[in-house]
């Protein structure tokens, strides 16, 4: 990876479909928010409920692709 100085982040959602979506699953949704959030990404939709057994919450990483925590 690169950073590149003109890049303009995707919207979420949009009808484009995107280069790649990742969707990581985490033992621990809340720690794994607080490291991601730390980490320069920022919340695009919560969970309804976050506890329960099943669910995700999208983020978008500090360039604004969009990845998914689930769990």
């Amino acid at each position: 990876m690169q950073l590149a100085p003109d890049h303009v982040q995707p919207d979420w959602p949009d009808g484009t479909p995107q280069q790649i979506h990742l969707d990581l699953y985490v033992d621990d949704v809340k720690a794994a928010h607080d490291e991601v959030i730390s980490l320069g990404a920022r919340l695009l939709k919560p969970a309804d409920n976050i506890e329960w057994t099943d669910g995700f919450q999208v983020y978008a990483d500090p360039a604004g692709h969009p990845f998914c925590l689930c769990w």
